[in-house]
C-alpha cells in the first residue's frame, strides 16, 4: 500500500503536464513566400519580422515555399495563413482544392503586396484576397488615408498616413470588401483607380477570414512600426483574435 500515494502522484503528474501542455499550445500560422513571378527582395525581411511578431504576440510561425504542404492535413495546424509577396500560379489544382476547403472551414487569410499578383486563373483566390494587381509607378511618397472603418490593423494609424511604398493599381476589386486604407492619388504621380483608391481591406469570405495590405514592397517596411502593427493586426483578423 505504501507504493499507492507514488504511484498516484506520478500519474496527477504527468497528467497535469500533459493538460499544462495542451492548454498553453500557441496557435501557429503558416507563411507561404513561394514565387513564379517577379521575386521580392523583401522576402526575407518579411519572413523574419512575422517570425518577431510571433514572438512577441504568442504565436508560432512556419515559414514555407514548399506548395506541396497545402493538404487539408497540415493546413489543420493553422490558424491562418500568410501569402507574403508570392507571385504566379504558385498551387496546384488540388493544392488549391485544399485551400479552398480549410478557408470553408472557418480558416484565415492574409495577404501582403503582391499576394495580389498571384493565381490570376483562380477566380476564387482573386475574389479572396479581393483584388489583382494591375500596374504600379516607380516607388515613391504618398498619402494614406484612413476609411473610417474600425480595425484592429488600423487603430493606430493617424487619419492621414504619409509613407513611402510601391503603390498598387487594381482589376477586378471585389466589391464585397471593406476598405481600411485609401491613397490620395493627388499626392503621388501614377495613380489609375480614381477615388477611391483602396490600399487595405478585410472581409468573411466563404466561411472563414480574409485581409490584405498592399503594402509591403521595401526592405525598409519590415522595421517600420505602424507598419509593422498594421501587419499584426491583418494577421491577427485572420487567426480570429479580434471580430474586426
Amino acid at each position: 500500500m505504501k507504493y499507492i500515494p507514488s504511484t498516484l502522484i506520478l500519474i496527477v503528474t504527468i497528467s497535469f503536464f500533459a493538460f499544462f501542455k495542451t492548454a498553453t499550445r500557441q496557435p501557429r500560422i503558416l507563411v507561404f513566400t513561394k514565387t513564379a513571378g517577379f521575386r521580392h527582395g523583401a522576402i526575407p525581411k518579411g519572413k523574419a519580422a512575422i517570425q518577431q511578431l510571433g514572438k512577441e504576440n504568442g504565436f508560432g510561425v512556419d515559414t514555407t515555399e514548399d506548395a506541396s504542404l497545402f493538404t487539408g492535413k497540415n493546413l489543420k495546424r493553422y490558424a491562418a495563413v500568410v501569402f507574403l509577396n508570392t507571385t504566379g500560379d504558385v498551387l496546384n489544382s488540388q493544392q488549391q482544392t485544399d485551400f479552398e476547403t480549410y478557408i470553408r472551414k472557418g480558416g484565415g487569410y492574409a495577404g501582403v503586396h503582391a499576394a495580389s499578383d498571384t493565381e490570376y486563373d483562380w477566380p476564387w483566390y482573386g475574389k479572396l484576397v479581393g483584388a489583382y494587381f494591375e500596374s504600379h509607378p516607380k516607388e515613391q511618397d504618398a498619402q494614406l488615408n484612413l476609411s473610417g472603418q474600425r480595425h484592429i490593423s488600423t487603430s493606430h494609424l493617424p487619419a492621414e498616413w504619409k509613407r513611402k511604398d510601391e503603390w498598387y493599381n487594381f482589376k477586378n476589386i471585389n466589391p464585397n470588401v471593406t476598405v481600411l486604407l485609401t491613397i490620395d492619388e493627388e499626392s503621388y504621380s501614377g495613380g489609375r483607380n480614381g477615388n477611391p483608391h483602396p490600399m487595405s481591406w478585410y472581409h468573411a469570405y466563404d466561411g472563414g477570414r480574409a485581409w490584405y495590405t498592399a503594402l509591403g514592397h521595401t526592405d525598409a517596411s519590415y522595421s517600420e512600426s505602424d507598419f509593422l502593427r498594421h501587419l499584426l493586426g491583418g494577421i491577427q483578423y485572420a487567426m480570429g483574435n479580434a471580430d474586426k
